[in-house]
């Protein structure tokens, strides 16, 4: 089974410091954290601290390509000072997969970045919404991307996005399994917006099932817009013990 993490995008809405935050995901049955944009804005040392505290791992973070491009040695640097190993970029505009020049044009981008990362030891992934999952050629563009991206760069699998769009993430996470070391759980209703996870379109018991026959590394819970963060903390730690 997937170990469980939580996407701490997921409570930036709580006014708690951070350290208190990667407390409460362990509280919840989470054995690891996803970063995203708090991070930066916080001491490095007691994130550190809250980590090995809670016996907590650091699974990766995400990170933007400007600033992954633009200040590579300082970025690795600042994140693997708390361990952090695995960077992923989170999102990139729909441009960038609108064609298939397009999406060759950001596989070569974004696998020549990967190599970059991997020269200090950290891997880096990248990470989809739904427009990725769009139809470019007879067949979604994140198949082409995938393809035409290098081993180096590895792929998070976000299901509940991918599902939105009418595709079925289970056969990706089957042909793509040794590329996919996290995915994020998330939900979304028909009109795209974000949901509980059981509460949209996600098939929870087939990408459960798919997730584990990947050998997928972390499961990691995803709420982009819930009303009660905490109480959807709660939710997915319940949820990732099917992952």
């Amino acid at each position: 089974m997937a170990r469980p993490a939580v996407q701490l995008y997921s409570l930036r809405t709580v006014d708690e410091p951070l350290a208190k935050l990667i407390t409460r995901a362990g509280d919840a049955g989470f054995e690891g954290v996803e970063f995203a944009n708090r991070i930066t804005d916080t001491d490095a040392d007691a994130v550190k601290a809250a980590l090995d505290d809670g016996g907590i791992e650091s699974v990766a973070a995400h990170v933007g390509i400007d600033e992954l491009e633009e200040d590579l040695d300082e970025t690795v640097s600042f994140y693997r000072s708390f361990g952090c190993d695995r960077l992923v970029v989170p999102w990139l505009d729909p441009e960038h997969f609108e064609s298939e020049a397009a999406i060759d044009e950001t596989a070569e981008r974004l696998t020549s970045l990967a190599r970059a990362v991997a020269e200090h030891d950290v891997e880096l992934g990248y990470h989809n919404h739904d427009h990725e999952f769009e139809t470019v050629g007879a067949r979604p563009a994140f198949e082409r991307f995938a393809e035409a991206s290098g081993d180096a760069l590895e792929l998070e699998v976000d299901l509940g996005w991918a599902t939105a769009t009418g595709a079925d993430p289970t056969a990706f996470l089957e042909r793509w399994s040794d590329r996919i070391p996290l995915v994020h759980v998330s939900d979304a209703d028909e009109t795209r917006s974000p949901t509980e996870v059981g509460d949209g379109v996600l098939d929870v018991p087939a990408c459960a099932s798919a997730v584990r026959d990947a050998g997928v590394e972390w499961a990691i819970y995803e709420h982009d817009e819930p009303e009660a963060p905490l109480e959807s903390l709660s939710h997915g730690g319940g949820v990732l013990g099917r992952f």
